[in-house]
């Protein structure tokens, strides 16, 4: 996994902090959802940066923006990313459309385009745009179908049926990488609000497994310095909205812990309280 891959992975599992109500959804009647939200990056217990997030969502599709800013080592080394989405909602399912990341480091940048139909993935456009390498294993057609984009499959994590989003598979291509996210149950975890949001202050906690498909190194996956078995996911739900907020991912590695945890997160619908959360 290159940097930049690794700085987006660690940024997209939090842009869809629950833009969509199942009653938006039922209601049918063009009302807009709006999130904003804002999330923290640390590293080894040092803040590194931020993630700001906003979407709108009108019962039928939706459209989000976010941008993620890195720096660590002093400044020594500086990531931004820049990341847009949309698509529609079919059977309670995300349907992705379209996927653009524009990303530049201290020395260079590139973009990830995606366009998707009915079946999965329908063109492809990196910048810069290296031929695969010869150690990687290749990306067959059958990897691109059914597929989410990394920011429509935290969609589909928000939105899980039932009580436990933490039992799904989630298939996910960001443009390089064809990888599934495996989640299981790890626990339940007691929370508190700065001011009072009306909302359960509980964490219901996934174990998260990285499995890699395709388009990545095999060598990396040995004794790799992220630990891929062990990722975790917190949600926090949201029983008025009938959804779950992604409220805090950690990356272990063996320099210490990947976190990026929200700071506060609003959700305001024409037909519904604003709910505002606050850590």
């Amino acid at each position: 996994m290159t940097k930049a891959s690794f700085f987006a992975a660690i940024v997209t599992p939090f842009v869809f902090a629950g833009i969509l109500t199942s009653a938006q959804a039922a209601d049918g009647n063009g009302a807009t959802t709006d999130v904003k939200a804002r999330y923290k990056l640390s590293f080894n217990g040092l803040d590194v940066g931020s993630y700001d997030f906003e979407s709108q969502f009108d019962g039928k599709s939706y459209v989000s923006n976010s941008s993620a800013k890195v720096s660590a080592v002093f400044g020594a080394f500086k990531w931004r990313g820049d990341i847009q989405s949309n698509g529609k909602f079919i059977a309670n399912k995300p349907r992705p459309a379209n996927y653009e990341m524009n990303f530049k480091t201290k020395k260079k940048g590139g973009s990830v385009k995606l366009g998707f139909d009915s079946s999965g993935v329908s063109s492809v456009a990196l910048e810069p745009n290296k031929p695969p390498r010869k150690d990687a294993v290749p990306i067959a057609a059958d990897h691109l179908k059914n597929v989410f984009d990394p920011m429509s499959a935290i969609m589909a994590m928000s939105h899980a049926v039932g009580p436990n989003p933490c039992k799904q598979r989630i298939p996910i291509f960001d443009g390089k990488a064809r990888f599934d996210l495996v989640m299981s149950p790890k626990g339940t975890e007691k929370i508190s609000d700065k001011s009072p949001s009306g909302q359960p202050r509980e964490l219901i906690v996934c174990r998260v497994k990285y499995q890699p498909i395709s388009g990545h190194k095999p060598k990396d996956f040995v004794d790799p310095w992220v630990d891929y078995n062990n990722l975790e996911i917190a949600f926090r739900p949201i029983p008025s909205a009938d959804i779950f907020v992604p409220y805090r991912i950690t990356i272990p590695t063996t320099l210490g812990p990947c976190m990026m945890a929200a700071e506060n997160v609003t959700i305001t619908s024409p037909n519904h309280p604003q709910i505002a959360l606050r850590q």
